[in-house]
């Protein structure tokens, strides 16, 4: 096969002008459109769903709703204490309730009630017991401790009449067991009273043996008292002493270590004088100070009358030397005095803190020995105590639960009877037609859908751009099946202002801006399956190029169906195509001039064996290369993609490729095959071409091409191709 780089020779022109679509489901149009199409589907769904909704509630029996509701507070005699004594404090009492209501005790009891069972709801019904359970609903407020009961009957009286007895029967119930179950809690409590008596009993003797015993326990109150108040003075007393030890050595300890640095002791000393340990010395020294100061005074004053060595100089230096020994002298003795003084208040803290603690060692022996038996005697004092509590609470309820029939485990009050329904609760009739009007329209969605899925035919430009993903260039409206193949072949011709007529120039336009000129000299046009049209398209674009300027050729290569010669009228047996690849004519001899101005025809000429093998050579590879010099469009007709190869072949070495459809009649499934099978030989598909549209399809753009018709806009067409063809003419040049 003749790969496409070779014929075109750039790297540019192998991109395709349509991309693939990632995929396309079962729905490949808006669901509004698929609908609409089947709208009788979808209305006759929904008649019948309304219908059988109206039969059957003019059919069903109408059923009576009766409701009453109580009130069962959570109440009871108390055993022990508040938080363990009612017997009603589960958290799923109410739901208890609600279930006891429909259980068989009380079912029981109800149908033994006079005039029940002689009811009309129960003339046919074996087992009544089930029956009410079935019918009965029992419900608990979701924001409040509300029980509602709820029967359903055709009887509206006797669903009324129901709902009441069976509350009479559940407060009956629990009316009986009001004081059977006060006895058993009375008698509960008073055995145990006595059983708590006599442990009593027990507990008290085995505290007043134990305090015989042990005789030091008889001033237990007054003297363990004062034994465990020295106690705790005298550990508060070794706590002070170990302080003040530790304070006094540590200012002894610093103390020594300043003894050969007087001046810093002195000041450390000056430090703590605030804290009264040290005796003061201050007045001595200061006189000392005093007298320094007032000889230096003197011998600044001498200095400025005498020389250095004058003998008053030299006696007035004398005792100044002699103040500052004293001073020293003072110093130093100063810090012996003081560290003296720290050490002996170091010893004497030390020698208080052994005495307390000895003293408190011996007191401490004290208190543990009583101790021992305090801790013993407080424990059968505890017992006792404990027993004798509980005894009295036990005393406390009993006294508490009054045994009339006023204490009960449960308050049922009564907040609404039930009363006889005006109106039946089922069948809702409007529920039950908006439900079917729902359904109805959801069952004919459903059968659209199964039908827009079953049928495979494509019937909107959408759907064909959603599931080939391409443009669609064109639409071209259906024309009689009575017209001639040249009338239906060159309708652009013979009827220029028609809706066909434009639908081939729209075609046109697209191919013209579509593709820039150079990349879209050979067009491969073909379709799917036969019978789409092609051979009608080739013939109307190429008279519409023609019109347009364009030097066109249109080139027969459908050896398989020879069409191109019937719409122009000429004779195909003696010249053609055939005949140039074979060598034995010339291409000028070969190709006819048309009625059209610019168009020429290329003819398939005498039938060959081979076609696809004949398409697929390098002659004809070069012949289009030839042919695509001399014309400035080369228009192709080809078989079918699908039944042979002849149109893959073509389209490899084609610019573009035109894919044509027929409306209603090209299917999903064929069209993406037809597309799948140029594409993997590098064709470049520029666009889609749906042929053969109804006015009623959802295709129909060119209803209104009637309007065109008019004298006025037919001379406004001729001018807009006027227009058409200078631009074309100049592009050219």
């Amino acid at each position: 096969m003749i790969n496409r780089n070779e014929n075109n020779g750039t790297a540019e022109q192998n991109k395709s002008y349509i991309e693939m679509p990632p995929g396309v489901g079962l729905m490949s149009e808006s669901l509004v459109r698929i609908i609409w199409r089947s709208r009788w589907i979808v209305l006759l769904a929904t008649v019948a769903a309304l219908g059988a909704a109206f039969v059957y509630i003019a059919k069903a029996t109408p059923i009576y709703t009766s409701t009453s509701r109580i009130y069962v507070e959570q109440s009871g005699p108390k055993i022990l204490t508040e938080a363990e004594g009612i017997m009603t404090q589960s958290k799923n009492y109410l739901y208890t309730q609600a279930e006891l209501l429909r259980s068989t005790p009380i079912l029981s009891s109800t149908l033994d009630t006079p005039g029940v069972r002689r009811m009309k709801i129960f003339d046919s019904i074996d087992n009544p017991i089930a029956y009410l359970k079935k019918g009965l609903e029992v419900s608990v407020g979701k924001k409040d401790d509300i029980i509602s009961i709820s029967s359903d009957s055709p009887e509206p009286v006797e669903a009324a009449q129901l709902v009441n007895t069976i509350v009479d029967s559940y407060i009956t119930y629990h009316a009986t067991r009001k004081r059977s179950t006060t006895g058993e809690v009375l008698k509960i409590l008073q055995t145990e009273k006595i059983k708590r008596d006599e442990e009593l009993i027990q507990k008290l003797k085995a505290m007043m043996n134990y305090k015989k015993e042990n005789t030091a326990l008889a001033f237990e109150s007054s003297r363990g008292n004062v034994i465990l108040n020295m106690l705790e003075r005298l550990s508060e007393a070794v706590t002070q002493a170990q302080f003040q030890t530790l304070e006094t050595k540590a200012v002894y300890e610093i103390m020594k270590s300043m003894e050969t640095d007087p001046t810093r002791l002195k000041q450390f000393v000056e430090t703590e004088k605030a804290k009264g340990w040290y005796s003061s010395t201050a007045n001595e020294r200061t006189r000392l100070m005093t007298e320094l100061d007032r000889l230096q005074l003197q011998i600044g004053d001498l200095g400025r009358q005498v020389t250095p060595g004058h003998p008053s100089m030299q006696a007035l230096q004398s005792k100044i030397d002699k103040v500052d020994k004293q001073l020293d002298d003072f110093d130093r003795q100063f810090a012996e005095d003081q560290l003296a003084i720290a050490e002996q208040q170091y010893l004497a803290a030390k020698e208080k803190e052994e005495h307390i603690f000895s003293y408190f060692e011996e007191h401490r022996q004290e208190a543990i020995s009583l101790n021992e038996q305090l801790a013993q005697y407080t424990i059968l004092q505890s017992d006792w105590e404990q027993t004798k509590k509980l005894c009295d609470i036990l005393f406390d309820r009993i006294k508490e639960i009054n045994v009339t029939e006023d204490v009960g485990a449960l308050n049922i009050s009564i907040l609404e009877a039930a009363h006889r329904a005006d109106k039946p609760s089922s069948p809702q009739k409007a529920r039950i037609m908006a439900i079917a009007l729902v359904l109805g329209l959801m069952l004919g969605g459903g059968l659209a859908l199964l039908r827009d899925w079953m049928d495979q035919k494509l019937h909107s430009a959408e759907e064909i751009s959603a599931v080939l993903g391409m443009p669609v260039l064109g639409i071209v409206p259906s024309m009689s099946k009575r017209q001639s193949v040249a009338s239906r072949g060159q309708k652009v011709q013979q009827d220029s202002h028609s809706p066909w007529a434009e639908a081939y120039r729209t075609i046109r336009t697209a191919v013209f801006f579509g593709v820039p000129k150079d990349e879209a000299k050979t067009i491969l046009v073909t379709s799917p399956a036969a019978g789409d049209g092609k051979t009608t398209l080739v013939s109307n674009l190429g008279i519409a190029m023609a019109q347009a300027g364009q030097k066109t050729l249109i080139l027969d290569a459908d050896f398989r169906k020879l069409m191109q010669h019937k719409i122009f009228e000429v004779s195909n047996n003696d010249k053609g195509l055939s005949n140039v690849l074979a060598e034995n004519m010339t291409l000028e001899k070969v190709i006819r001039q048309t009625t059209v101005r610019g168009l020429e025809l290329l003819t398939c000429g005498p039938e060959v064996p081979n076609p696809s093998e004949i398409l697929n050579s390098e002659s004809f590879a070069k012949l289009l290369k030839l042919l695509s010099s001399k014309y400035d469009r080369v228009i192709i007709d080809s078989p079918p993609v699908m039944p042979v190869t002849d149109s893959q072949i073509l389209s490899a070495i084609c610019d573009i490729t035109l894919l044509v459809l027929r409306a209603e009649k090209s299917t999903r499934k064929l069209s993406r095959q037809a597309r799948d099978g140029l594409i993997s030989v590098g064709a470049h598909i520029l666009g889609a071409i749906v042929n053969d549209v109804s006015k009623k399809s959802d295709y129909g753009y060119y209803g209104g091409y009637g309007y065109y018709n008019h004298p006025h806009h037919r001379k406004k067409k001729d001018t807009e191709d006027k227009k058409l063809t200078v631009v074309v003419e100049r592009a050219k040049r």
